[in-house]
């Protein structure tokens, strides 16, 4: 277990390289580099860590001729330790290459990552267990699944962390934006082949939270950088966001043994974009000052501040008139407890969950995000 520990940390420090655009081909190297990284934070006396750079950088050469002449050597079949934490493995090329393939093969999960899912963990049983003929409020029906349900949910909420950290406004001009964001669900993917149920279907919505990523950096990126956007990208980002309910949904039908019900997903997708919708005229100033992808910014941008609430109305008109033929198609049992949830939730959140309750409220749009932004920070303490 202390073991997996130090990979979590190790891992952790090479995300955030990641994020700041330090990252290499060599997966070896990578390690080196988080290992450094480590090292630098290390206590040592009073030194700072620029103090540390400073000291590397005035010394680097001569160190270099001294490893490079065979002065300094590691043990022919040990490694040299450096603190009681990071060890930096030499001639040991086994030991090297199995901690590395354990960091490429190994999905893991951070205790923050999970706080932060239990929102969503909880909302998903109560608004979605019915559809599979399950109580929310009976243990045995939650924690039969919950281990998976949560891991899962907890992996993905590790990786849209990360995706927010790609989403900073640039500093001096400069984005800080990595290369790439490449692959980020295979660990998952082969915990799920591991327990039998991947299946295509879920392979699929994984490809969907990717494609939803990279929208949210390409369009928040443009918005920064005041470039035009597609607003067929704003339009398939907005249908894309919720892809974590449709993977818990679609692994709980793998769990249960159960067939999909094509009818359920199509009313559960529409019901999960209208709620998107609400999330962010709730959200929109924070989005603005954040960077975040929010469908009403992004309608702004494309149709002007004028234009962007009628617009924005007329979309919402739409998906409404679809929820409301779907959910005609639920058995009458089913449209009631369903009702009953949207209830709970407005009572609960202050916001609309469904479009039969609340009203709608649109927020004033911000025409100049340059100048709001600026003006939150001189009023910021």
């Amino acid at each position: 277990m202390e073991g997996l520990e130090k990979l979590g940390q190790v891992q952790n420090t090479i995300n955030l390289l990641h994020s700041v655009g330090v990252s290499d081909a060599n997966p070896v190297a990578e390690r080196f580099l988080a290992d450094f990284t480590s090292l630098l934070m290390q206590k040592c006396g009073e030194l700072e860590v620029t103090s540390k750079c400073e000291l590397i950088s005035k010394h680097i050469s001569k160190i270099l001729d001294l490893c490079t002449g065979g002065a300094l050597q590691c043990g022919r079949k040990g490694c040299s330790s450096i603190g009681n934490d990071l060890q930096l493995y030499c001639d040991n090329k086994t030991n090297l290459d199995r901690v590395q393939k354990l960091h490429d093969n190994v999905a893991m999960v951070g205790v923050d990552a999970m706080i932060r899912s239990n929102s969503t963990l909880e909302d998903f049983c109560r608004s979605y267990f019915m559809f599979h003929k399950m109580e929310a409020n009976q243990p045995n029906s939650i924690f039969r699944y919950l281990p998976m349900l949560s891991f899962t949910e907890s992996y993905i909420y590790q990786l849209d962390d990360l995706n927010e950290k790609l989403l900073q406004l640039p500093r001096d001009g400069v984005s800080i934006f990595p290369t790439e964001f490449k692959d980020p669900f295979r660990p998952l993917v082969s915990v799920l082949e591991h327990h039998g149920i991947l299946t295509e279907r879920i392979i699929e919505e994984l490809r969907c939270g990717e494609e939803y990523w990279a929208l949210e950096r390409k369009l928040c990126c443009a918005l920064v950088s005041n470039d035009e956007i597609s607003i067929e990208d704003v339009i398939r980002a907005i249908h894309l966001k919720s892809f974590d309910y449709r993977m818990l949904n679609l692994l709980l039908y793998q769990l249960r043994g159960e067939k999909v019900n094509e009818l359920h997903m199509e009313f559960l997708s529409i019901s999960e974009l209208l709620v998107e919708i609400s999330d962010d005229l709730f959200d929109y100033e924070d989005d603005v000052l954040e960077n975040n992808f929010n469908v009403l910014r992004m309608f702004v941008k494309y149709y002007g501040a004028s234009s962007a609430p009628v617009m924005m109305a007329n979309f919402i008109t739409e998906a409404e008139e679809k929820y409301d033929q779907l959910l005609k198609s639920l058995d009458d049992e089913l449209s009631v407890m369903y009702r009953k949830r949207c209830e709970e939730a407005t009572k609960e959140g202050g916001k609309i969950y469904g479009p039969p309750l609340g009203t709608w409220h649109m927020p004033t749009v911000i025409a100049d995000e340059i100048g709001y932004r600026t003006n939150f920070s001189s009023k910021t303490p």
